[in-house]
């Protein structure tokens, strides 16, 4: 009896850069921590939160003038991190902990280097271990550590740079990611060189990628159909921002994301169109895709054929 292949399994891997501008409280706070302060705001029922807030959380109305705390704070609670993860403050075991900073009514997660988990404990008190070098951003406090000596006056200084009114923060996701059976025999057919899909076996509606079951009927699709490599632009976009990274894929802005239904399926994919001006991608224009390699659709490519007729992919759009 012959058993079906394995899943396909693989490492993906997403990254992006997100940039938020500030605004007028974070900034004050951001730029703060470049010179070794710590701000916080006073709340309409008189209780400091640190890190400050934007918008009160009783009236709504944003904080008045800032005011300093800590930087020796308490710890509130406490979990161990015994095996750090890539981009984590510390690369030795270290503690995430709720820190309540003196002057505070409120608690900030962050670091512990406490050493060892035995050393930690809820009421252990801490203070900052600022970065050498500070540009406004929650990593000028490298983390914390433990502290019983007496609050120090001398950490203050004087930030030298502009205030901080943006951010850049890297986003990072490493997963393992398993196919579903359908994925995985899609992934199969285009190292071949086919693309294929599934059939409802109730509505007769074809799914390509594969989906393993019918969102319409909520049955199974086990009935494998293999497409041609043709089809018809449903709607698109002409991009005209880059991002990074993007030049390495081999094209820049402007370029045409479309979503195109391939002749005898029932469902459109996006996917890129290239081999002519994007002014002159149109919804119906009829195009076939063109291979790269490792068995992958590089993009698909105008045919040259007259545009399919509206009526055809209408209810597609």
């Amino acid at each position: 009896m012959s058993h079906p292949p394995a899943p396909l399994r693989a490492p993906l891997e997403i990254e992006f850069d997100y940039t938020r501008s500030l605004g007028p409280v974070l900034t004050q706070f951001m730029t703060a921590l470049a010179g070794r302060r710590i701000l916080g705001a006073r709340g309409a029922d008189g209780r400091v939160h640190a890190p400050p807030f934007e918008y009160d959380p009783v009236s709504s109305d944003p904080p008045g003038e800032l005011i300093e705390v800590g930087p020796e704070g308490t710890v509130v609670s406490w979990s161990w991190m015994p095996e750090p993860l890539e981009g984590q403050p510390l690369t030795e075991p270290f503690a995430w902990a709720l820190i309540r900073l003196d002057g505070a009514d409120t608690a900030m997660l962050h670091a512990v280097d406490a050493g060892s988990a035995a050393a930690m404990r809820t009421g252990l008190r801490v203070r900052p271990r600022w970065a050498a070098s500070r540009v406004g951003s929650i990593r000028d406090i490298a983390c914390f550590e433990p502290w019983d000596g007496p609050a120090r006056q001398d950490t203050q200084e004087q930030a030298s740079q502009e205030p901080t009114t943006m951010i850049i923060t890297p986003v990072r996701l490493h997963y393992m990611h398993t196919a579903s059976p359908g994925e995985s025999a899609y992934l199969r057919g285009l190292a071949e060189g086919r693309l294929l899909g599934q059939r409802c076996g109730v509505c007769g509606q074809v799914y390509v990628p594969p989906r393993g079951t019918c969102p319409a009927d909520g049955v199974p699709t086990h009935d494998e159909v293999e497409l041609p490599d043709s089809g018809t632009v449903t709607s698109f976009c002409i991009v005209n921002v880059g991002y990074p990274g993007q030049r390495a894929l081999g094209f820049t802005p402007p370029y045409v994301a479309a979503a195109v239904l391939l002749d005898g399926a029932d469902i459109a994919f996006q996917h890129l169109i290239l081999g002519c001006d994007p002014g002159d991608v149109r919804m119906g224009m009829r195009v076939r895709a063109v291979w790269g390699d490792a068995g992958s659709v590089s993009h698909f490519a105008p045919t040259g054929e007259p545009d399919a007729p509206y009526e055809t992919y209408a209810r597609h759009l």
